[in-house]
């Protein structure tokens, strides 16, 4: 009887989802501790266009710099993947996340044309070398991921960054496709989507993406994302077709370095997080 209550002790000891794909230990499991560089969460300001928007940087510890995860959130950003980059942390990176000017307490009037300048700040930002420096930014080893609208920020930043190691999109959402339905159902959209957004309404939010909806589009980006590692996952939101349309031009381009994957689950992977997690932790680890 000892023996078999020691199997089933052991056998519960096994990490969930161990009989399909094996989990990652950064899922699961906490990192040695180093009392005299540990890990630590750092509020950053970052200057983008006369302000500072709030960021925060989660570290891993251990000495030196270390490969960096820029994740941007979506819109508004109810969901912002924190639990995503507490994993990524656990595997040795720095996980940085921010908030795009108008947002969720950052100064500034929210714009879609300034959240990819945002983007290119933050990048700008972890790249000074003081910067890097104090914060352990390896400059040589920096990625960048985003989910719903961080995804179509990923797309349009990593097409023309060629520093980046990496980009993952997370059920990407093209932006500038919704300039292109009835104005009617484009103020439906953002009248849902508009929560610690300031200075906006719904009706002048639909308006900015159908007068920029040609410059937003994925379509054109197929050439300046062919030749970075790109991993793309989607879900069941209706967003799929979008992102598919994406990796085949991609690859229509002779681009070989695009990894796509889809989780019958919903826009926020709800029930599907470790899975995500993993997913994420797996392909960062094969980057060079």
């Amino acid at each position: 009887m000892r023996c078999l209550l020691l199997a089933i002790v052991a056998m519960c000891a096994i990490p969930f989802a161990a009989t399909a794909e094996p989990v990652p230990a950064a899922i699961f499991t906490d990192p040695v501790v180093d009392a005299a560089h540990p890990a630590a969460m750092k509020v950053l300001h970052v200057p983008t266009h006369g302000v500072k928007i709030n960021g925060l940087m989660y570290s891993p510890p251990g000495a030196g710099v270390h490969p960096t995860l820029l994740i941007c959130h979506g819109l508004p950003g109810n969901e912002k993947n924190l639990d995503l980059a507490q994993a990524v942390r656990r595997a040795g990176w720095n996980a940085v996340t921010f908030n795009y000017r108008g947002s969720w307490g950052s100064p500034g009037k929210f714009r879609f044309t300034q959240v990819l300048e945002d983007a290119d700040a933050v990048l700008a930002y972890l790249r000074d070398p003081a910067n890097a420096a104090r914060l352990g930014v390896d400059v040589k080893r920096i990625a960048i991921a985003g989910h719903s609208m961080g995804g179509w920020v990923v797309a349009h930043t990593a097409s023309h960054d060629r520093r980046l190691v990496g980009a993952i999109m997370i059920s990407a959402a093209d932006i500038g496709a919704i300039g292109a339905i009835p104005r009617a159902e484009r103020i439906a959209i953002m009248a849902d989507d508009m929560e610690t957004l300031a200075s906006v309404t719904a009706a002048s939010m639909a308006d900015e993406v159908a007068a920029h909806s040609r410059e937003f589009r994925f379509a054109g980006l197929e050439a300046g994302l062919k030749d970075i590692p790109l991993l793309v996952v989607a879900s069941d939101d209706g967003l799929a077709p979008q992102t598919d349309a994406l990796v085949a031009a991609i690859k229509v381009q002779a681009g070989t370095e695009v990894t796509s994957l889809h989780f019958a689950t919903d826009h926020s992977y709800s029930d599907r997080r470790i899975a995500l997690e993993s997913t994420v932790i797996e392909w960062l680890q094969k980057l060079k």
